[in-house]
């Protein structure tokens, strides 16, 4: 690589939600819905792509927008908001867009001859008679496609949502909600061919997943032969797989491979200490060469509305299947990240309050959540010179990063902002069992301030937590890992 990769893994003023990655040539293509950051909803922005070479996942060029919501007639005064999209190569060599507009209740296709270049509007998702998939009452909801082209050329069309839509009935259509759906399409990659079919049903139906049933963000791979099913649980803050030997199932549920508070790791599933604030997630696999990867998104800025692409590696287990993988700091990196160099805070996979975390889609009260450390920025939306910082840390307030490969340093500098007086602590464990360093700090409200400490960790494959002890409240920007010659390093 030229340079390391951090999650996110993307500049730290882009927030691109429910990212489905796909190889096409020697490019690695990233599709996602768009969020801004500060906006009241979801998804306000048009679609954009970013790649980066198959060979260099440090790499990341802006395709710039590939595809404005307006483009659709439905919706040509701009109004409706694109929600996770997913692409596909067709049979006859052009990329197809799938998207649903939020709740609207139909599924549009768009095409460009090339992965990232300008999409132009197909059509929408429709049955042979030209009816348009969605504009019947009874029929199940449009909503987070997931396309397959398999090895035979047959094309498979995945979706569903868990929650009833009151804003689709209220337009005189009463749309089903059971869960995850499949559809064949034939080769134009728009006409429903047969289906839909019930493939998932939702928390309390007959036939669904015990304690991780189907919620929304269908996703679809191929895996050794096998059909792959990546989805949102019940849980909402976790994706999850089932397998398959058709795409058209039956699927045996097959565990979790991300949680974003790490939830379900190490038997914690207690959401308010969860190793992160928990909202909803979405995303896909890759796979490069023997290497299998999960993308998924975190949540910033106290709401579910700013939401960054992160990505970790995915081990597989002995029969086949994959182990969940550990949020990390580290997660598309060729190993651990150097124990020598200065790293942004707003990297750290780990934030809780001395009261635990919570969940920024409405199920935490705002007023328990306002004394909690969260991700922002200085600057406005999309402002590449914006600093994305934690912000709130108070007494008890923990930052965590995974993982550095540490070795020859032996001083530690932390760079805050924020009017506080106390002690930043950094550990290589979580519950500060063990204290590599004290940096006292005494800072005013406006001040951009730098502190030293000593730093004696353990050499190796470690993490770092940093937690604030004493009055006020920090800003966390950067930190410094340094090796001073003067001072020798306890062994």
């Amino acid at each position: 690589m030229k340079q390391q990769v951090f999650n996110p893994y993307l500049p730290s003023w882009e927030y691109i939600p429910d990212g489905e990655p796909y190889v096409f040539s020697d490019r690695v293509y990233v599709y996602g819905s768009h969020d801004s950051f500060g906006a009241p909803i979801f998804c306000v922005k048009d679609y954009v792509c970013w790649s980066a070479p198959v060979t260099d996942l440090s790499d990341w060029r802006y395709e710039g927008v590939i595809y404005r919501k307006n483009q659709d007639p439905s919706n040509k005064l701009g109004i409706r908001c694109l929600y996770a999209p997913d692409v596909a190569q067709g049979p006859d060599g052009r990329y197809y867009l799938y998207y649903a507009f939020d709740f609207m209740g139909e599924m549009g296709v768009a095409v460009c001859d090339t992965p990232a270049g300008k999409y132009e509007f197909y059509g929408h998702v429709h049955f042979k008679d030209g009816h348009v998939w969605g504009k019947k009452s009874g029929e199940p909801f449009p909503f987070d496609p997931g396309i397959l082209v398999d090895d035979d050329k047959r094309v498979y069309l995945y979706s569903g949502f868990a929650t009833k839509v009151q804003a689709v009935a209220s337009r005189g259509r009463n749309l089903t909600n059971e869960g995850g759906v499949v559809l064949e399409l034939e080769q134009d990659m728009i006409t429903i061919k047969s289906g839909p079919e019930l493939l998932f049903p939702t928390k309390g139906k007959n036939g669904a997943f015990q304690d991780h049933a189907f919620f929304e963000a269908s996703s679809i791979r191929k895996v050794d032969g096998k059909y792959c099913f990546v989805y949102s649980s019940e849980h909402n803050h976790d994706l999850c797989y089932a397998m398959a030997d058709s795409p058209k199932g039956p699927f045996t549920y097959g565990g979790v491979l991300v949680d974003i508070g790490d939830l379900y790791l190490n038997g914690n599933e207690d959401e308010t200490h969860a190793s992160n604030y928990l909202g909803n997630t979405h995303g896909g696999m890759l796979q490069i060469e023997d290497q299998w990867y999960i993308f998924y998104h975190r949540q910033t800025n106290r709401s579910s509305y700013a939401r960054q692409a992160c990505a970790e590696k995915l081990e597989r287990r002995d029969d086949g299947g994959f182990q969940q993988a550990e949020i990390t700091s580290c997660g598309l990196n060729q190993g651990a990240l150097k124990g020598i160099g200065s790293y942004e805070a707003r990297i750290a996979c780990n934030l809780w309050s001395i009261n635990g975390t919570g969940r920024y889609d409405g199920k935490s009260p705002k007023q328990k959540l306002k004394d909690h450390p969260y991700f922002t920025q200085s600057g406005k939306d999309r402002e590449n010179n914006g600093d994305q910082y934690i912000a709130n840390m108070k007494n008890g307030s923990v930052a965590g990063f995974k993982y550095f490969e540490m070795g020859e340093a032996n001083q530690i500098g932390i760079t805050i902002q924020g009017n506080a007086k106390g002690t930043m602590q950094v550990s290589d464990k979580s519950d500060f069992e063990n204290i590599c360093a004290e940096i006292e700090v005494s800072n005013r409200e406006k001040e951009m301030h730098t502190y030293k400490g000593a730093l004696n960790i353990p050499r190796g494959k470690r993490a770092l937590f940093f937690r604030f002890q004493g009055e006020g409240t920090v800003d966390f920007h950067s930190f410094e890992l340094m090796k001073d010659k003067n001072w020798k390093k306890e062994k």
